[in-house]
């Protein structure tokens, strides 16, 4: 008997039979509207809950601090290490030395675990009052053993409304802390202020005792002018009205006031600058010189003189490194 020829399998049927082939299992139902749904649901609950993760404060809190002797704050917990702190030597600031020798005094006291006062550093645009604070904090930490050096932490002003967290963090870490706002001030309707009012003194739980606040501002009550003429003009009781804001800066122990400097304070910051990097100039061009940049910039200051220090010193092929 003969057999039947095959038949010949076109490239469409072939196709039909592998697509057949890969089909749903008859006793396996596709799933529903409702399932589908609910497995989105979950899919986004899981990365919500991933996101958080990773937002939430630093675990490791104080012990951070190993780390480095400066830190940056950020608002969501963490601490970032700053290896290299922008400063200048404590001995180049000239014009402010009353300030730096109670500056550092009050420093040296509570790193050695003595009762100290937070400190403001209000006035003229220029004088070196965060430099003084960076200085004073490399100055103290000169001659210590890691475990016994003081920490510096700078929180933003911005920030300021999660400082009672940063105090939070710091409450229990091992070492003494400055944690230092650079030109703190507030304007308008900024109600950050009571967050530092708060632990300042007042709150419950208050300042750490390992913990000092330094802030710089270029107002002596924090305030603009207006805004406290403002309040004052528009209540019922003007005293009570802007007691609570100007009251903020009476809660820092310690004013450092910074004025204007004088035209032999300006010059004496140029030679020193000068003299300590290697700058050489004769000495009536330099003053000649540094007089004409501080005209130029309408002011004189300790800023103006390092602008003009880092002006002479790259047109004369001179390399400043700082500490």
């Amino acid at each position: 008997m003969s057999k039947k020829p095959a038949k010949k399998v076109t490239p469409a049927a072939r196709k039909a039979q592998r697509s057949g082939s890969q089909q749903r299992p008859a006793n396996r139902a596709a799933p529903t509207p409702g399932q589908d749904a609910a497995e989105r649901i979950a899919g986004a609950l899981e990365a919500i809950a991933t996101h958080l993760a990773a937002a939430a404060p630093c675990a490791e809190g104080g012990d951070a601090l190993h780390r480095a002797d400066a830190f940056i704050w950020h608002p969501e917990g963490r601490l970032a290490p700053v290896p290299h702190v922008s400063r200048v030597d404590i001995g180049l600031l000239k014009g402010i030395e009353r300030m730096r020798d109670i500056l550092i005094e009050n420093t040296e006291r509570f790193a050695n675990g003595f009762p100290a006062n937070n400190a403001l550093l209000w006035g003229a645009r220029g004088m070196g009052k965060s430099s003084l604070v960076k200085a004073a904090h490399a100055s103290i930490n000169r001659d210590r053993k890691p475990a016994d050096r003081l920490k510096l932490i700078e929180i933003h002003r911005e920030d300021i409304e999660s400082l009672p967290s940063l105090m939070e963090v710091l409450r229990k870490a091992p070492f003494n802390v400055i944690v230092f706002c650079d030109d703190l001030s507030f304007d308008g309707n900024d109600a950050s202020y009571k967050s530092l009012k708060a632990v300042l003194e007042g709150g419950i739980e208050g300042r750490p005792d390992n913990v000092i606040l330094y802030a710089t501002s270029n107002r002596r009550h924090l305030l603009a002018r207006e805004m406290i003429e403002n309040e004052r003009s528009t209540a019922i009781n003007p005293g009570e009205a802007v007691e609570e804001k100007v009251s903020l800066s009476d809660r820092f122990g310690l004013w450092l006031g910074f004025h204007r400097c004088s035209q032999d304070e300006y010059l004496a910051m140029v030679e020193g600058y000068c003299s300590h990097f290697g700058i050489k100039l004769p000495e009536e061009e330099l003053e000649r010189e540094a007089l004409e940049w501080s005209t130029t910039r309408g002011s004189r200051s300790g800023r103006v003189a390092w602008q003009f220090t880092q002006e002479l010193a790259g047109r004369l092929g001179v390399r400043i490194k700082l500490r």
